[in-house]
């Protein structure tokens, strides 16, 4: 799983760093917020107010792409976490490293108020430990990824600019050890921002990568690992097929419809007594997803809902949050998160194939 998160992490950088880059800058940012108890064994954990302080590269789009302009020059970069999350004692401080995008949904001269989507990966040295630290029961592992959503507004005067954010940062390893009901922390902030290099936006429309308005057809093979409860449970594979119908109304809009196949292999752990067979804890799902697309680079938002699920051991309802990859090729990679509610079921590595994918040259 450490390797899962590493190459989260690497794969977001590498997406940022081929874009074409315009304007460049630093910003400096302190947080303050709270640990959210979001499950009733995790209400002794909250001591204390959450503290951090991020340090972040930025740069705004040039325009060399399409989806630069229709976005209306974005701002993406690189963030260095370093914070509190409420209980130094058991939780300890985090340390975390994120890619991110800043979309503007309000643009007016010097004023500026985006949503942001980060992910990354994040670093704590204190875990659960039965014997040295067993009231740490939020999360289990060293390493876990990271996630930050949230909104910004930022007010720029000549290089300088002053900004003030609402976000929720999430930390979890996605069940791969448990215990894991993860960290949620809603944060606000105030930062300062510093122009370092400035460029022109080019006055050309970029080329875009992004098919429009045709249905794309495809399925995609998903492979995760879960571990059971009781702590230190035998860790389970588990196993999907996904097939899909996508389609793109715009260069920022686009859906998606599915159908999962899903053998969670931990399900065989469940009631012992009662016999099962691999065709019994198959579980299929019907599913719908909110694609924002960045030409082949898509940020995935979406809900389903089982069909079968016989044993019926987690909610009938299940979402999804992560990105997804469409290489040239037809080939989609994907890493995305599996939850039910605000309780994560798993990661889901994936690759994929659309069946008739064919790019926009325009």
């Amino acid at each position: 799983m450490k390797v899962l998160f590493c190459f989260l992490f690497l794969f977001s950088i590498e997406w940022l760093c081929a874009q074409e880059m315009g304007e460049q800058g630093i910003e400096v940012r302190e947080k303050i917020g709270f640990l959210a108890a979001h499950h009733g064994t995790l209400a002794h954990l909250p001591v204390s107010n959450a503290k951090a302080v991020e340090l972040t590269y930025y740069f705004h789009t040039s325009g060399a792409k399409k989806w630069h302009t229709i976005y209306r020059f974005p701002t993406i970069g690189g963030t260095l976490f370093f914070g509190s999350v409420g209980n130094n004692t058991l939780l300890g401080r985090f340390i975390g490293l994120y890619g991110f995008v800043e979309l503007p949904m309000v643009k007016v001269k010097r004023f500026e108020w985006n949503w942001k989507l980060g992910c990354g990966v994040g670093y704590t040295g204190k875990v659960f430990d039965g014997t040295i630290n067993p009231k740490e029961n939020a999360i289990s592992s060293h390493i876990n990824a990271q996630i930050c959503v949230g909104m910004k507004t930022i007010y720029r005067f000549g290089k300088n600019g002053i900004a003030l954010g609402l976000d929720l940062t999430h930390f979890s390893n996605a069940s791969f050890k448990v215990p894991n009901f993860g960290i949620n922390l809603p944060f606000v902030s105030l930062g300062y921002a510093r122009t370092l290099i400035t460029a022109k936006k080019t006055q050309e429309i970029g080329r875009s990568e992004l098919p429009l308005k045709q249905f794309l057809f495809g399925a995609q093979a998903i492979i995760s690992a879960k571990q059971a409860l009781p702590v230190g449970g035998k860790r389970y594979p588990v196993f999907g097929l996904y097939a899909y119908s996508r389609y793109f109304f715009s260069q920022k809009a686009g859906i998606e419809l599915g159908l999962d196949a899903i053998s969670k292999q931990l399900i065989m752990s469940y009631e012992p007594l009662l016999h099962k067979s691999q065709a019994s804890i198959l579980q299929f799902g019907i599913y719908a997803g909110y694609l924002v697309p960045f030409d082949r680079f898509h940020f995935v938002f979406g809900m389903g809902a089982y069909l079968r699920d016989v044993y019926k051991t987690d909610s009938p309802v299940y979402h999804r949050i992560g990105f997804r990859y469409q290489f040239s090729n037809g080939l989609q990679a994907n890493f995305t998160l599996k939850t039910h509610f605000a309780k994560a079921d798993y990661f889901e590595l994936g690759l994929g194939y659309t069946f008739n994918y064919k790019q926009d040259e325009k």
